[in-house]
């Protein structure tokens, strides 16, 4: 009897160290990195920050934002991407995430096969717009100008295979709207100069934009959602300028390092969610013009998917290539 007594204290030592195991291996145990492609301030990091705040609240361990900005979110998203994937590092995406892997020549990664979805968290449409004293008025009235007027006419982007950049040229590939394109480095110098009158045209993500549009800097000529925005009610989509199913936005989201295991990629989506969810989030998103996006992993993948292949079919078409 006596011979056992060692062995049941044991047993019970163990038992009883079980539940304060399980409790160090819960996710997250220690500081989560959150990867920003880009520099402090910008959409990107704001949305980061947003998010970041109410996660650390939600799950008890700090989410650090890192900004690792370079190539238009490549040097970023390449860190995330080769990280270890037990949801300690994750990346804040963005629409170059899928253009990215497809015109660097020696692209680090792969924009679906290297991540895993976590969630959409918002997008905002692309605009199309115009310095107040430029002759048109709306995207139709731009298509309906005589092709060898519109070819001089100068149209800043962000840079060259940017979001902005991309949709002129799906747009010139649908309509045949030949225009000067200036890729600056950066969507705020290209807006910088559309504002000081240096160029008539300038494309961009409508939360950017929005503050010259309500100065009366900018005037919007058409947005790339499928209605009309809330807060630009009088500007036409590119639909109703005569463009058929001319969709796209900018949009933000989070993704891990491919292989997350599914309980952490679960406890993230549905924090995330709650983040968006939120008063103050929603609050503040809607001053930047975001819509927010609640949803699931898939919903994201399949997001991604459609924007690979929406991107891959132009560049098919306009072969731009990076080194």
């Amino acid at each position: 009897m006596r011979s056992l007594l060692p062995l049941a204290a044991g047993l019970l030592s163990l038992f009883a160290a079980l539940p304060s195991a399980a409790a160090e291996t819960a996710y997250p145990n220690r500081p989560v990195r959150m990867v920003v492609p880009y520099p402090p301030g910008g959409g990107s990091d704001i949305t980061g920050r947003a998010i970041g705040n109410k996660l650390s609240e939600y799950l008890g361990q700090t989410f650090v934002i890192d900004n690792r900005p370079g190539a238009t979110g490549l040097i970023g998203t390449m860190i995330a991407a080769r990280a270890p994937a037990d949801g300690y590092t994750i990346v804040l995406a963005d629409a170059p995430h899928t253009i990215n892997s497809l015109v660097y020549a020696k692209s680090p990664y792969d924009a679906i096969r290297d991540f895993t979805p976590l969630n959409l968290v918002a997008t905002s449409p692309q605009a199309l717009l115009a310095h107040p004293k430029f002759s048109a008025n709306t995207l139709k009235e731009l298509l309906a100008m005589p092709r060898a007027q519109t070819e001089k006419l100068a149209m800043g982007s962000s840079g060259l295979a940017s979001g902005p950049h991309l949709v002129y040229e799906w747009l010139r590939l649908r309509t045949g709207l030949t225009l000067n394109h200036v890729p600056y480095k950066g969507g705020g110098p290209s807006l910088a100069d559309a504002t000081a009158g240096q160029i008539p045209l300038v494309m961009n993500a409508v939360p950017a934009a929005m503050p010259h549009v309500k100065a009366n800097r900018l005037k919007t000529l058409a947005i790339t959602s499928p209605q009309r925005h809330p807060l630009l009610p009088n500007t036409q989509t590119f639909i109703e300028a005569g463009v058929k199913d001319f969709v796209t936005f900018q949009w933000y989201g989070m993704l891990g390092p491919a292989g997350m295991p599914k309980d952490v990629v679960a406890t993230l989506n549905q924090s995330i969610n709650k983040a968006l969810a939120a008063p103050d989030v929603k609050e503040r998103f809607a001053s930047l013009t975001f819509d927010i996006s609640i949803g699931s992993p898939e919903d994201f993948r399949k997001l991604l998917v459609s924007e690979d292949q929406r991107w891959k079919d132009v560049l098919k078409q306009v072969k731009i290539q990076l080194d």
